[in-house]
């Protein structure tokens, strides 16, 4: 199989990367997540510039008409920038539910906002009960009239402080567990009846607390009560896109030990002439790649139309992404010592963000769990 990239997808990795290098350095990603929102609305317009809001969407909704491996190379760009703004929460949830579920008025409208960075978007499915179970949804919603009713809380709403909109599950029918019944519904996160408590993440990000009491819901997307498909498709996209991500979080931490080792010194050299410490900077290397092969391998499958084979694969992305993000990241800090525990280095942003990674979307031990009731990835090849 070619893993090569075509020349567009090196011009797309070019662009990135210049823009990260060149606008993104550490100092000034500090201004930026002390400010209000916690990002920067001129970067957001830049990749709105750059075709980046609107990258997986067709052409037709002012989109780029990328997949996957456009999608691949953006999120590893923004790994290794420690990128803030909402771009995972906008463009990949809420805008992969758009395109899976929306119907033809609803993307007309609302996918070429997104694109021109003028609409942002929140996907608000996590509840306090739910631990990684996406049918466990308590939210509920009840027809009124035109629209429905929305009562229910929505736990860590990535970026849900500063959405204009946010896409909810909740409940139509069913008991609380079951995967028939869920739907998703369009809401306007500054209506009444909706209420938001914002605080920030662990790796420097932003989250919401959301509460509805008879919220109103007029636009839903795709048919009432069939959602879960939906939400199962997206979440598996945006495994593959943190994967990506993560790849760039990992090989920034590899790249500033091994710096360190070589400029570090002690008993009058440099630390890295100890072989012990070259040995442990290969094991981290040797992690490094086996989640970049596992990267790959979930890029390839995230457009797979088989729930079942796309759901493996995502498990399993999921583990070896886990263990080698926790093996670079606790090696970057020892390797580092002291210096790496501080706030005002950035090989500890690094490792506070591969942390949070591999807790979303459920952790590495969630997903190995999954991968055995699946008869593991290898066996279902058989």
């Amino acid at each position: 199989m070619d893993f090569d990239l075509n020349d567009e997808q090196r011009l797309l990795r070019d662009s990135v990367e210049r823009l990260i290098s060149e606008r993104y350095d550490f100092e000034q990603r500090k201004q930026f997540a002390q400010s209000h929102e916690g990002w920067s609305r001129e970067m957001w317009a830049q990749y709105a510039e750059l075709g980046l809001l609107g990258l997986p969407f067709a052409e037709q909704y002012g989109g780029f008409g990328g997949g996957p491996t456009e999608t691949m190379i953006v999120m590893e760009a923004f790994g290794r920038g420690l990128v803030l703004e909402p771009y995972l929460a906008t463009v990949i949830l809420a805008g992969g539910l758009l395109r899976h579920a929306g119907s033809e008025a609803q993307k007309s409208r609302l996918l070429p906002e997104i694109a021109q960075g003028k609409l942002r978007l929140a996907f608000a499915y996590a509840e306090r009960q739910s631990r990684y179970d996406l049918a466990d949804v308590a939210t509920t919603a009840r027809k009124d009239g035109a629209g429905w009713r929305l009562d229910g809380e929505k736990s860590l709403v990535l970026h849900g402080d500063s959405a204009d909109t946010l896409i909810v599950s909740a409940r139509i029918e069913g008991d609380r567990r079951e995967r028939n019944g869920i739907g998703l519904f369009l809401i306007d996160a500054g209506a009444n009846n909706v209420t938001r408590r914002a605080y920030p993440t662990q790796d420097g990000l932003r989250a919401a607390e959301v509460t509805f009491s008879g919220a109103w819901a007029e636009d839903v997307l795709g048919a009432p009560g069939a959602g879960l498909p939906i939400i199962e498709r997206v979440v598996d996209e945006a495994i593959a896109a943190l994967s990506a991500e993560a790849i760039g979080v990992m090989s920034a931490m590899h790249e500033l030990t091994v710096d360190y080792l070589k400029t570090r010194k002690q008993f009058g050299r440099a630390i890295g002439e100890f072989q012990v410490l070259q040995h442990r900077a290969v094991d981290m290397l040797v992690a490094l790649e086996q989640a970049r092969s596992m990267a790959l391998f979930a890029t390839m499958m995230a457009a797979d139309d088989d729930a079942a084979e796309r759901h493996r694969a995502m498990a399993a992305a999921k583990v070896q992404i886990g263990r080698s993000g926790r093996k670079i990241g606790q090696e970057a800090i020892q390797l580092h010592g002291g210096i790496g525990m501080t706030m005002e280095y950035k090989v500890g942003h690094y490792f506070k963000r591969m942390t949070i990674i591999e807790l979303m979307l459920g952790d590495t031990d969630t997903h190995l769990a999954k991968l055995a009731e699946m008869g593991g990835l290898i066996g279902a090849a058989n």
